[in-house]
């Protein structure tokens, strides 16, 4: 297939379909203001563009570092855009079944049990059952890691620290790939190469994009956390030495 080709997959069309009306309808209940429809609507535009246009085309056929973008954007940025855009109403509701401590476990089993090498290679090769299998996987457990975060009752260090555990124990995967000496997935080494690029090259350019995104974008929402755990620290300090 010609690396820039536009595939249009039903069962694709149909699950984005069905996100969007599920949205739609907890707005007529629960609104969320622009800001978070906005944030759904970027959500949306991401798988979009990694499974619609021709990313997906590369990533199903050419290049292991397109479909670890493919794979970043369905675990963690869209999932993410989604918790937030949820009203906040709803989101305190739903959070009290989602604990933390069960959470971030099944986020880190699910983005480690489908990188093993024997089961990467054959969710590419069964495309339609256990790949989309692994996108749902990914994409449930990405909206179960961000829930506590966004809606959950814990305090601004809580958030903190359980984003730093998240950032810790996920980038070491990145990391291995970008370091491994050889390629370890069969169905790259024998797809068609693209842009010049090695398999080794291919391998290593997806684990250090996978490192450096969860280095941005985890560091970047445990600064807000953390600014604000620094921020109360201090103005509650200040109240309990003020003369009486």
């Amino acid at each position: 297939m010609p690396p820039y080709s536009w595939v249009l997959h039903w069962d694709t069309l149909v699950a984005l379909a069905l996100l969007a009306a599920g949205y739609f309808w907890t707005q007529t209940r629960w609104p969320s203001d622009a800001r978070r429809r906005a944030a759904f609507d970027l959500a949306l535009i991401l798988l979009l563009a990694v499974y619609v246009t021709p990313l997906h085309t590369i990533a199903m056929h050419y290049l292991l570092s397109i479909h670890f973008l493919q794979n970043v954007v369905t675990a963690e940025w869209a999932p993410g855009l989604v918790v937030y855009a949820i009203s906040p109403e709803l989101g305190r509701r739903v959070a009290r079944y989602i604990h933390p401590l069960v959470a971030l476990p099944l986020w880190l089993a699910t983005y480690y049990v489908w990188h093993i090498p024997v089961v990467y290679d054959a969710a590419l090769n069964r495309p339609h059952s256990l790949l989309h299998l692994e996108h749902v996987t990914y994409f449930v457990a990405g909206m179960l890691m961000w829930w506590p975060v966004i809606h959950g009752p814990y305090s601004d260090g809580a958030k903190a620290a359980y984003l730093f555990a998240a950032f810790v124990l996920g980038s070491p995967l990145g990391l291995l790939l970008a370091l491994l000496p050889r390629p370890v997935y069969t169905f790259y080494k024998d797809a068609p190469q693209l842009w010049g690029l090695s398999r080794l090259t291919d391998q290593q350019i997806a684990g250090v994009t996978m490192a450096v995104e969860q280095a941005i974008v985890f560091f970047a929402v445990f600064a807000h956390y953390f600014l604000r755990f620094l921020r109360t620290e201090q103005i509650v300090g200040t109240f309990s030495e003020s003369p009486r």
